[in-house]
């Protein structure tokens, strides 16, 4: 069966995701996402013109994927807090976000290339301010004490991503569970609340 021009892109993109996962950014090449397709390299280039695109390319792709897994637990129908400690735990290393082997390769890469470099801000630009949106949100409502909502966003993220490169680049120098409890611990030192309130049937 023929594939659209779309759909083609994609399938590219979701070979190139994998490949940069396996190999790492420096190491992966053209090739090898053609070979992953069974198709030439040309008509990787014919899509995306140079690896370095190919790479952005690629990033953009996982990056669309999880915004828009976050989108959709932040707009549960249920209380901000509820919310935001599913959005914590999913994002968290210790959760089921995004590989983050693929996204500490990302951000290494980024400050060599540009275009890779504005790719990683805007999934970070997008996932503060969502955060930071439902902080807002539940202050207003009376949930919690948030006087900065994109202060308490930043922390987080902070506390979050390098949590990340800890589980995921020193195996073993910490536990998933501490981690986990750190997590919690820093929502709800966030929010004001006792670590009980975050799991507390809503009113």
């Amino acid at each position: 069966m023929r594939l659209s021009v779309a759909e083609r892109r994609t399938d590219l993109l979701r070979a190139a995701v994998e490949q940069i996962e396996a190999r790492g950014v420096a190491a992966v090449r053209i090739a090898d996402v053609a070979s992953a397709l069974g198709v030439s390299n040309a008509l990787v280039l014919y899509h995306f013109d140079t690896k370095e695109k190919l790479v952005a390319a690629a990033f953009a792709h996982a990056a669309e994927g999880d915004l828009a897994r976050l989108r959709g637990i932040l707009g549960r129908r249920t209380t901000a807090v509820r919310r935001l400690r599913a959005a914590v735990r999913w994002y968290a290393p210790t959760g089921q976000a995004k590989g983050w082997r693929l996204w500490i390769e990302g951000w290494a890469a980024a400050l060599r290339e540009p275009a890779l470099r504005e790719v990683t801000r805007e999934l970070d630009r997008q996932w503060k301010s969502a955060l930071a949106g439902v902080l807002a949100e539940g202050a207003q409502a009376g949930e919690f004490a948030c006087p900065d909502p994109a202060a308490a966003a930043l922390r987080l993220s902070a506390l979050l991503d390098g949590l990340a490169v800890q589980l995921t680049s020193y195996p073993g120098s910490l536990s998933r569970a501490r981690a986990q409890e750190w997590v919690d611990e820093a929502l709800a030192r966030e929010l004001g609340l006792d670590r009980t309130a975050l799991t507390a049937s809503p009113r």
